[in-house]
């Protein structure tokens, strides 16, 4: 039989203590990493959540905006645009000579404008979009670009109707519209079009024009690309971008159907 001496009792309690010390600070420090690491991704969750809902009503608020101003082109400017459309016939109707012919040309001057602000108006107010559907806002929205005769813009789609929420089509729309403004103000673009095919699936819209391009590294962070990619993110849609210096853009956008 072995026999112990208190030395040795000694040291190996001592090792014991010191081993369990060490377990328990291991494991103590195992279970405070852990809830940082809990607590900092929670952390990131929320702020990922309220970037998305500021996001969320900054667009909002834009939207009020916008259908603010829309309404107020439809009934202020459009109705006193008709005032004088009205007052100009009235004075057709004893002009002659040279002033009739000079009160004509005014008179359609006029009527173009009254349907300009129109169309314009009816691009401003969020309800077209519940009202008609995204094929057919798109659809005016490219009619409206082909009556100005910035450039030819080609629209092709699979359907005249998609099944969707009407918050998600607005967001898509004003993609749209954010993409066909760039290419007006940046791109030099003679021709564009926008494929828009819905599939049981999802929904794939393609943008190409003939432009400039870009590069896109350095403009990644410019206001009207990093709009579109935000307003993507906000329903979880993915947003591609395919630029060419000298031989123009592609944007690819695929909504996935829940």
């Amino acid at each position: 039989m072995t026999n112990f001496s208190e030395v040795d009792i000694i040291y190996l309690f001592t090792t014991v203590l010191v081993f369990a010390i060490v377990l328990i600070m291991v494991v103590v420090y195992i279970f405070f990493y852990k809830k940082k690491s809990e607590l900092l991704f929670d952390r990131k969750i929320k702020e990922a959540q309220f970037e998305q809902e500021l996001t969320l009503a900054i667009i909002e608020m834009k939207e009020t905006t916008l259908s603010y101003i829309g309404q107020e082109l439809h009934d202020d400017l459009g109705q006193k645009m008709s005032i004088a459309k009205l007052m100009v016939n009235l004075g057709l109707e004893t002009a002659e000579g040279p002033q009739k012919e000079i009160l004509q040309e005014i008179n359609e001057v006029i009527g173009e404008s009254i349907r300009d602000i129109r169309s314009l108006s009816k691009s401003f107010i969020t309800e077209q979009i519940e009202n008609l559907g995204l094929v057919q806002s798109v659809q005016k929205e490219v009619s409206r670009i082909d009556r100005l005769n910035l450039m030819k813009i080609k629209f092709t789609h699979n359907t005249n109707k998609i099944i969707l929420e009407s918050k998600d089509c607005l967001i898509l729309f004003r993609i749209i519209q954010e993409s066909i403004n760039n290419v007006l103000k940046h791109s030099r673009a003679k021709n564009m079009t926008i494929s828009l095919q819905d599939e049981p699936r999802f929904v794939e819209i393609i943008l190409s024009d003939d432009g400039i391009g870009f590069n896109e590294n350095k403009h990644k962070s410019g206001s009207g690309l990093m709009s579109m990619k935000k307003r993507a993110n906000l329903i979880q849609t993915d947003l591609d971008v395919n630029t060419i210096i000298g031989e123009g853009t592609t944007i690819t956008i695929k909504y996935n159907k829940n």
